[in-house]
């Protein structure tokens, strides 16, 4: 069969081509065409756009490249309909693929929404629009299917692919357990800095996060970089911190071996938590998107940690709290205090067991690969 998979960022990538690897197990003769990265072009997509043309974060941004978007939503409609694909795989970016979806669906083609997007923060109202342009939704989230049982319709919880991105890693590199990630010189704790994907956010968040690395001499801090930036990028923030150790493709070894973090609000913190990393959780962008999101924003925490949790497992450093002495008195505590940390360890592990187990990529597949065949098996039979 014939599949066009839309992801619009590095988390997308990744969870994307491991549903893909389980597609192409249940069906040799999977083609893939898609809008992703490099993870998806490994499992043999032929990527129409990277995603790295793709990421516009906050309000204010996406007015600025309305004009880029727009043009990339209707050059996609008629890339789709010329390749006729069996199914239309949506992998979260909901501002692009709600529209991609709604042209889907009135050309005929199926439509599989896999992560949801998080219309449960904000504009619940287009559970609708989803609800009469999506054949089937596989959620990540614990939560998320009650929420839209909520508004009639009924979706596929299929737990988090973290869980099986991070068991992957532990399982191929169990012989590497014993190496130091930084080098045997230096044996000083690792604090990782994850800043983020996006040029924009990185921009907001990495020189606060490289600035209190001054007050701790005792840590090592490493920072990782986003597979969609080049290292020419991060030098000019780093200029003034040669301490600062920057490596990348290596953000799992990295938290591996971390002792605490600092992580900006997104997917990495709950891969930090999945990890059992201490981490601190940090989110400025600009202060027009700032106090739009506040309008419209329905939901009490920024983090995934404390979404799912229901309650504030992680500190949150958040706009005008994000700042050089907030973040260095909450990674001091994060450091020093014994007792926070056990309690910390206690709350991974009821956060780990709320998100699923493992499977997750291929019970998708599995779902999707049945709902194609009982099509075919329908069409069939009206014949």
């Amino acid at each position: 069969m014939r599949y066009y998979v839309i992801a619009g960022e590095a988390s997308g990538d990744l969870h994307a081509s491991n549903l893909m690897k389980e597609l192409k197990l249940g069906d040799q003769y999977a083609e893939f065409r898609a809008w992703g990265g490099d993870l998806m072009q490994a499992q043999g997509a032929v990527i129409v756009k990277h995603y790295r043309e793709l990421a516009f974060m906050g309000f204010l941004e996406v007015i600025m490249n309305l004009r880029t978007i727009l043009k990339n939503i209707d050059f996609c409609k008629k890339d789709l309909g010329a390749y006729k694909p069996d199914a239309l795989i949506l992998v979260d970016y909901p501002g692009f693929n709600m529209r991609i979806a709604a042209y889907a669906h009135k050309q005929g083609i199926k439509v599989f929404y896999y992560i949801s997007p998080q219309i449960w923060a904000w504009k619940q109202g287009r559970v609708k629009k989803l609800k009469a342009t999506v054949d089937e939704m596989y959620v990540i989230l614990p939560f998320e299917k009650d929420f839209y049982l909520r508004f009639g319709m009924d979706v596929h919880f299929v737990g988090h692919p973290l869980i099986d991105a991070v068991s992957d890693y532990h399982m191929s590199h169990l012989s590497d357990s014993s190496q130091r990630f930084v080098g045997a010189a230096d044996q000083r704790p690792i604090i990782a800095i994850l800043p983020g994907s996006r040029k924009q956010e990185i921009s907001k968040m990495l020189p606060i996060m490289l600035a209190v690395s001054e007050n701790f001499p005792n840590y090592k801090f490493v920072l990782a970089g986003a597979p969609s930036q080049p290292l020419s990028f991060y030098q000019p923030f780093l200029r003034d911190f040669p301490g600062v150790e920057i490596v990348f493709g290596k953000t799992y070894d990295l938290l591996g071996q971390a002792y605490a973090a600092v992580v900006t609000s997104g997917t990495a913190t709950l891969e930090t938590a999945i990890f059992k990393v201490p981490q601190v959780v940090c989110y400025k962008g600009s202060w027009f998107s700032y106090l739009i999101a506040r309008q419209l924003i329905k939901v009490k925490y920024i983090s995934l940690v404390n979404l799912i949790m229901d309650r504030a497992v992680v500190t949150e450093l958040i706009q005008g709290d994000y700042d050089t002495d907030s973040l260095k008195a909450e990674l001091q505590n994060l450091l020093d205090s014994k007792a926070y940390r056990a309690n910390l360890s206690v709350d991974y592990d009821a956060l780990y067991a709320k998100l699923g187990g493992e499977g997750a990529s291929r019970l998708t597949a599995d779902l999707m690969l049945k709902n194609l065949h009982d099509s075919l098996d329908m069409s069939a039979s009206s014949i």
